[in-house]
């Protein structure tokens, strides 16, 4: 997809969550700064279950295949391998369909369908990152002993 005109990788569609998440790295890539952010204070929860204080706000432009919209990005310093994250907000606006099973999204436009395939392999390679990227809980130095 691209992103504010930029062909944008490793954005991950997620109908579970209620917010359009955008990683620091994708923001300072797409020539954005600080002062382009809409103040938003509300904190978030990050996957590994941490609170996340966002930086700020922006809508920009997020265009799939001839199909453009605005969508409003709350932007986070914090650690992903992926560099955005698109949600049920964005699909339904979009009148698309995911589907995890087969990592696809499908919409309709110009009266047919089209779709966006995800990739297992660089899924996969995301997945590992992130759990390769966690750290042991507040308070444990180590490992829990093996029963």
């Amino acid at each position: 997809m691209r992103i504010r005109g930029f062909d944008v990788h490793r954005v991950m569609v997620d109908g579970g969550s209620g917010a359009e998440i955008m990683y620091l790295d994708l923001f300072r890539g797409l020539g954005l700064k600080e002062k382009d952010l809409e103040s938003y204070k509300a904190p978030l929860m990050g996957f590994d279950g941490k609170m996340v204080i966002p930086k700020g706000r922006i809508k920009l432009p997020v265009q799939v295949e001839k199909e453009e919209m605005l969508v409003d990005f709350i932007v986070v310093d914090a650690y992903s391998p992926y560099t955005a994250i698109l949600t049920w907000p964005w699909l339904h606006t979009f009148r698309a369909i995911s589907s995890t099973l087969h990592q696809k999204v499908k919409f309709l436009t110009e009266g047919r369908i089209e779709e966006i395939r995800g990739y297992q392999v660089l899924a996969r390679q995301c997945l590992i990152a992130t759990i390769n990227h966690q750290t042991p809980p507040e308070g444990m130095d180590e490992a829990p002993p093996k029963l």
